[in-house]
């Protein structure tokens, strides 16, 4: 997938939850090889913003749109969103997992289970291949969570707080996989209350125009 042309942008976004209006008018545009850090206090729109552009939450009104990466693809084709869960089956073990997401989101390509190696190196979870998530503690399976970033690879990441529930070396190997995405052309939006450790990334303050 060719990404180096990706651009992601927002116009005039709105978004409303509950009958309340929490942002309008925003605009923003990042490209490929850029982070956006999304910051503002709970209740600002945050995550309500990355499911916006994950097609979870209808935009109202305002447009989104992505330019380059895969033109057969849809902007929420072409992104990983991982939220507050993990999202796991307690049964399957991690490296079942893994290849479930390689294999899902290449429609079942044989050559996709070769990222479930790196995956599984990136995150440190090899000696955990064998084990079912229901027996991972709270960061391991946050790192699990996470993995699939590298076992079924997108060009745009959408990370909600990323870095809840892990330990300091977990946070330095998400930081060099973050690095390394964005080094290859990939884009990266992340709402998080604490520092992610790039340096070049944008800041948006949802905080700024938080609505009453």
């Amino acid at each position: 997938m060719t990404i180096s042309e990706l651009r992601l942008s927002a116009t005039n976004l709105a978004c409303e939850r509950g009958g309340r209006l929490v942002f309008e008018g925003l605009s923003f545009t990042v490209v490929a090889g850029e982070a956006l850090v999304l910051t503002g206090p709970n209740g600002s729109g945050k995550s309500s913003l990355l499911r916006q552009i994950a097609g979870l939450v209808e935009s109202t009104p305002g447009s989104l749109r992505v330019e380059g990466g895969d033109p057969e693809m849809t902007l929420a084709e072409q992104a990983h969103y991982v939220g507050h869960l993990d999202a796991l089956k307690p049964a399957m073990t991690v490296a079942e997992t893994l290849h479930f997401w390689a294999a899902w989101f290449d429609n079942g390509v044989a050559g996709a289970v070769a990222n479930v190696a790196v995956a599984l190196d990136g995150m440190s979870l090899a000696s955990l291949a064998d084990l079912p998530a229901a027996y991972l503690s709270a960061g391991q399976k946050r790192r699990l969570a996470l993995a699939r970033l590298l076992a079924a690879p997108r060009p745009l990441w959408l990370l909600d707080e990323p870095t809840v529930g892990l330990d300091a070396a977990s946070i330095m190997r998400l930081g060099r996989a973050m690095q390394a995405h964005l080094a290859a052309g990939g884009i990266i939006v992340a709402a998080t209350h604490l520092d992610l450790g790039l340096e070049a990334a944008k800041t948006l303050d949802l905080g700024m125009g938080l609505l009453p």
